[in-house]
């Protein structure tokens, strides 16, 4: 098999690993975002034991991605991670408090608004530096042979926040929409209530972003304005999944808000990789630039040909066994 294609089969399973976390991850981080907003404590036993059984699992696609990353394209951390240290730190800080307060809340009871603090804190900071990161790399680095010659501070940006706040107002509508899906009563009344303001949010927010992104990198300008008539069908898409969004939370429907939600994320992520293909290190290093050996690309395929299948397996079985409502005072602690 050539390099050529080993190299595209390895940059749909590391995008697809990306995806499978955004979407799968993103919900519980989300509720962690809404969880100061909250009508009371007994609305926040459920928006947490919502996700108790599952939380985990879905950081499983975390550590595929980024696994995949660094034995497919090695070249990529000789950049990201000098570029990216400091977002990165704070995601994987912010990921550690909120695993923490998912075990230590339920046996709490004297501190147990600290554990909501860490939840709340931690959920949000990963969120923000996720889609700080993003908007990093949306911008570019300063690159030199494959060497980053910029400075610690230089992926923080007025753009890289308003991505990482945009990251984290989806991420809250995510959550308000899975909410609507798993809860019934009082909490599900919220969750229909805020879901229209976030969605309002979210479409505010990725409307200023996608009017400054062509002014920050002038290749995306040219790939958006250079293919209008078929590029565009991704933005396109993902204002029809709001609009569902939004008729389907006023007709009270319950799954369609949370799977429309995730249809508008999907389409979005599309258009940043259409944006960028097939450059992976910015601003102008490719897939086939930045690949490992392809001895070693095949090796690790043969791995990922066993081990995908049984994620795929296992995450469906959980969130099958775990389907249905989540009712004040059940939970699975």
């Amino acid at each position: 098999m050539e390099m050529f294609d080993l190299t595209l089969i390895w940059a749909f399973i590391i995008g697809f690993g990306i995806m499978m976390y955004v979407l799968m991850d993103g919900f519980d981080l989300g509720l962690g975002i809404l969880y100061p907003f909250a009508p009371d404590e007994d609305a926040r036993d459920v928006m947490m034991n919502s996700v108790a059984p599952i939380w985990d699992g879905n950081e499983t696609w975390l550590v595929l991605g980024g696994a995949g990353l660094l034995g497919a394209f090695p070249l990529v951390y000789s950049v990201f991670l000098p570029a990216l240290y400091i977002g990165v730190f704070l995601m994987l800080a912010g990921l550690i408090f909120r695993g923490i307060a998912f075990e230590f809340r339920f046996k709490s009871r004297r501190n147990r608004h600290w554990w909501n603090r860490a939840f709340c804190w931690g959920s949000a900071i990963a969120a923000f530096a996720q889609g700080a990161v993003v908007g990093a790399y949306i911008q570019g680095f300063p690159v030199e042979d494959f060497v980053y010659v910029g400075g610690a501070f230089d992926w923080l940006t007025p753009f890289s926040v308003l991505t990482g706040l945009g990251l984290m107002a989806g991420y809250a509508l995510l959550g308000a929409t899975w909410l609507i899906l798993k809860s019934e009563g009082h909490v599900q009344d919220w969750a229909y209530k805020i879901t229209p303001m976030l969605l309002a949010l979210v479409l505010f927010v990725f409307a200023v972003i996608s009017l400054w992104t062509p002014f920050v990198n002038p290749r995306v300008w040219e790939r958006w304005f250079g293919n209008i008539q078929l590029i565009w069908i991704f933005p396109a898409m993902a204002l029809v999944c709001s609009f569902i969004v939004y008729r389907t939370v006023q007709k009270r429907r319950e799954l369609a808000p949370f799977l429309a939600t995730i249809g508008i994320y999907f389409f979005t992520y599309l258009g940043l990789i259409v944006s960028k293909w097939p450059v992976i290190v910015p601003p102008n290093y490719t897939l086939w630039d930045a690949a490992s050996a392809p001895e070693s690309q095949l090796f690790l395929l043969v791995g990922m040909v066993f081990v995908i299948p049984v994620i795929l397996a296992y995450t469906a079985w959980t969130y099958w066994v775990f389907r249905g409502k989540v009712r004040v005072g059940e939970g699975y602690h």
